[in-house]
């Protein structure tokens, strides 16, 4: 029996792909996730979630951000990516990152139950075309990931209104928090990524988008 975790914040694509892996997986039970909060809530309050679905784009994720935390917060969870944004380089990033497969939203349910049977015993898939080169990870991307993954869920949605050139009391506005709270937030993120100013901040944090094709 196993046990998946399907994050997505369409409910119709989780229905979909529900009723698809159940024509493939015999005595499966389903999880379901809309966020990148309520995904992390669902993998520590179910333990033994043997996969993770993921869509890049839930609220909270913010490109990689969704993805690094999970692969960092809970290694023994493989991630197989679910997007709609299916171009050679976000593909290339994703697997970079710590995916263990990276699935089309317009795939076919086989292509999906394979994808999820390589990550299940310790494998990689990749879509048609993509080389196997978009595994490796450099030592930046590794550093970059170790660094974004201390940061609190709030701590990035602050980095997020920092990289759009928001000001303080801006992004005090924007998230319903006080000024001082704002300059509390930033500086742990200066601590935690390893830099000084604002636009170092902003150079790491463009490292976590999504790349176009």
């Amino acid at each position: 029996m196993a046990k998946f975790l399907i994050a997505d914040d369409h409910p119709l694509f989780r229905d979909a792909l529900i009723a698809a892996l159940h024509t493939h997986f015999e005595d499966l039970r389903v999880v379901e996730s809309d966020s990148l909060e309520s995904t992390l809530s669902q993998i520590e309050a179910h333990e033994d979630i043997d996969l993770c679905l993921l869509d890049l784009h839930m609220p909270g994720s913010g490109g990689l951000y969704g993805l690094i935390r999970l692969v960092e917060d809970f290694p023994k969870v493989p991630v197989v990516v679910i997007s709609a944004s299916d171009g050679a380089n976000v593909v290339s990033q994703v697997m970079r990152f710590g995916a263990r497969a990276f699935v089309p939203k317009s795939s076919s349910s086989r292509e999906i139950s394979l994808a999820i049977k390589h990550a299940l015993t310790g494998g990689y898939w990749l879509p048609d075309g993509i080389p196997e080169s978009a595994l490796s990870a450099s030592e930046e991307d590794v550093s970059v990931a170790d660094k974004v993954a201390t940061l609190t869920p709030k701590q990035h949605s602050v980095l997020q209104l920092l990289q759009a050139g928001l000001l303080n009391k801006q992004i005090a506005g924007e998230l319903h928090i006080t000024e001082a709270t704002v300059k509390a937030h930033i500086g742990a993120i200066f601590r935690k990524l390893n830099v000084n100013t604002r636009t170092q901040a902003v150079l790491l944090a463009e490292k976590l988008q999504l790349s176009p094709e």
